[in-house]
């Protein structure tokens, strides 16, 4: 075989040296997930300041956000599909395109049922930005140092939480929540078109059979990376055919398992997020805060999100996904149960930073790092999405569930539907037993044998 059918490109790529090639990569994705991160978490300064504004009601609220997650589950779906079939950059500017556009629209939004169906239009882009993320930059990153790389992604996404209670305890107070939304509009405007030099995967480009851009991609890549310096031989050499790769694999033998514990993550995840973080200044608005008061206290509160995505980095690649995830779920069930018993405004503060802290650190190992890593390249971003469309289906359901908890037993209901959660995600990741830290994509044994967590499943309901 000639060397443009035989590519190599997930060996070529794992022994690559960190470069400029890399942190130019990380940069372009990076800035549409701190964007979309933004565009998210600015919902729960919105919420309250059209409560108190009298734009919307508690219920309307509810619907606003639900739309958020309706959107964004058919946008994680239809960006699985996008990003496997027609490349992870055209995905990307699809996405990134749509909620742009819809976000500069709701600045003009003249009631909330309109606002609603332009914020399910949003949803739609932000759903398929963060099946893309993760999933992409897992593809060019070695896996020596994957998940710091990772790592550094969530902060960076996660800085979403911080930045949108920052600019919102500004921006609401003295300019009105529309201006949160041309904000979001403009930058995503902004970054569409400096990603129009992003790479597209060669690791995708050699599954999908197109060798010869990918023998080019990477050749290019090789040289910059290489100028001054030798670059070591790849570990080993693949020919890696093009397979039929249906949907339908996802929940065949050999791969539902991965299916079932990637979306009990992402479940996980947007329940913490969404059922706890997000609706914090409405918490603490009813609960005789003033706006600006809940927005403050908020915006300390979410340093966490930055902080999580650190304590993510030191264990990423020093520990194993498995006991670093259920690690992370025990300190979230611990944490919440201290933090719904306190009063004093002080110690509610400090304890929701830690809780919050923890709630990111899962964030970022799970919804960044484990989830792409269980999949291999011809479905890594539709396994991703199927994942977000699992997250994103109980979020729907979430802010319903979560006003119902509050109103019947305070913050400890809440935090009682996000253990449940948790405590089912640590038996998904006991059960599967899969390991995915410092293993390179190419070995991730995702056509294995590994049933055990389906088999429970399928015991479970049969019972």
């Amino acid at each position: 075989m000639s060397a443009a059918q035989v590519v190599n490109a997930g060996a070529r790529l794992d022994r690559l040296p960190i470069s400029r090639l890399h942190w130019r990569v990380f940069g372009l994705i990076g800035a549409g997930a701190a964007l979309d991160a933004f565009d998210i978490y600015l919902a729960g300064g919105v919420v309250a300041a059209m409560l108190k504004e009298g734009f919307s009601t508690l219920a309307q609220n509810a619907v606003f956000i639900s739309s958020t997650f309706f959107g964004m589950l058919l946008g994680a779906g239809f960006a699985g599909y996008l990003g496997d079939r027609m490349g992870r950059r055209y995905s990307y500017q699809f996405n990134l395109a749509v909620f742009g556009l819809a976000s500069i629209a709701a600045i003009f939004a003249p009631t909330i049922n309109a606002l609603i169906g332009l914020r399910f239009i949003m949803g739609f882009g932000l759903g398929a930005e963060l099946v893309v993320a993760a999933g992409t930059l897992c593809e060019f990153i070695p896996p020596a140092y994957r998940g710091r790389w990772i790592s550094m992604l969530g902060i960076v996404t996660n800085a979403g939480l911080l930045i949108a209670s920052s600019v919102g305890y500004v921006v609401i107070p003295n300019l009105g929540w529309r201006y949160m939304f041309a904000i979001a509009g403009a930058g995503a405007l902004v970054i569409w078109i400096m990603r129009k030099k992003m790479p597209e995967s060669p690791r995708w480009l050699e599954a999908v059979g197109r060798t010869e851009e990918a023998e080019a991609t990477l050749q290019a890549f090789e040289k910059e990376v290489g100028a001054g310096r030798t670059l070591p031989p790849p570990a080993v050499v693949r020919h890696r055919p093009v397979i039929a790769a249906p949907l339908s694999r996802l929940f065949q033998r050999g791969m539902v398992g991965r299916t079932i514990a990637a979306a009990l993550t992402a479940m996980a995840v947007n329940i913490s997020v969404y059922g706890f973080v997000a609706w914090l200044p409405t918490f603490m608005v009813k609960q005789g805060m003033t706006v600006v008061q809940s927005l403050g206290f908020t915006t300390l509160m979410s340093c966490g999100s930055v902080a999580g995505a650190l304590v993510g980095m030191a264990l990423g690649d020093r520990f194993s996904r498995q006991k670093s995830m259920i690690g992370t779920c025990v300190a979230i069930i611990v944490l919440g149960f201290i933090y719904s018993s306190l009063r004093d405004q002080m110690e509610i503060t400090i304890a929701g930073f830690a809780l919050v802290t923890a709630i990111y650190t899962l964030v970022t190992l799970g919804l960044y790092a484990y989830i792409p890593e269980l999949f291999p390249t011809e479905y890594r971003l539709r396994g991703t999405g199927v994942a977000g469309v699992s997250g994103r289906a109980v979020s729907i359901t979430t802010p319903y569930l979560t006003v119902y908890l509050f109103e019947h037993f305070g913050v400890q209901g809440v935090l009682g539907m996000v253990t449940a959660m948790l405590v089912a995600l640590c038996a998904a990741i006991l059960i599967l037993g899969v390991e995915t830290a410092k293993v390179s994509l190419d070995d991730n044994g995702a056509f294995g044998d590994e049933d055990e967590l389906a088999a429970a499943a399928a015991a479970m309901l049969h019972e």
